[in-house]
């Protein structure tokens, strides 16, 4: 194989890993956007014990739901920018949150690993778009 070869198919492996990430992404943010609007009991359970008022569940899930449709369209880039910077705003708080409330650091690790997986995903579509 020549290394043309291996050029040519790099951008298709990355559009490839992109689209999946976000995929699984949005899917995530969706649902969990979706059980925050309808105020699903184990989230209105988790807001409780982190000393958030009940309607912060739809305000937070509002914002899920359109962040992930932000990141799905690929017509405004700024848009899509300001989506990944809402959702890196919102894992922060997520582990701040935890932190000042519960103060084990276990639950530190599921935001955390949203985060990171954020900035791949993050990162391949400015690989992608440049």
């Amino acid at each position: 194989m020549t290394t043309g070869n291996i050029a040519a198919k790099q951008p298709k492996t990355l559009k490839i890993a992109y689209w999946t990430m976000l995929g699984l992404f949005a899917m995530a943010m969706l649902m969990d956007g979706g059980a925050g609007i309808v105020q699903e009991k184990n989230g209105l359970d988790v807001m409780h014990q982190l000393g958030y008022p009940a309607y912060a569940m739809i305000i937070f899930g509002t914002a899920k739901v359109l962040g992930a449709l932000a990141l799905l369209q690929p017509w405004f880039r700024t848009i899509k920018e300001w989506a990944y910077a809402g959702f890196t705003i919102n894992l922060l708080g997520a582990m701040a949150s935890w932190r000042f409330a519960v103060g084990d650091p276990a639950y530190l690790l599921p935001p955390l690993v949203m985060l990171v997986y954020l900035f791949v995903m993050y990162y391949l579509w400015k690989r992608i778009h440049r």
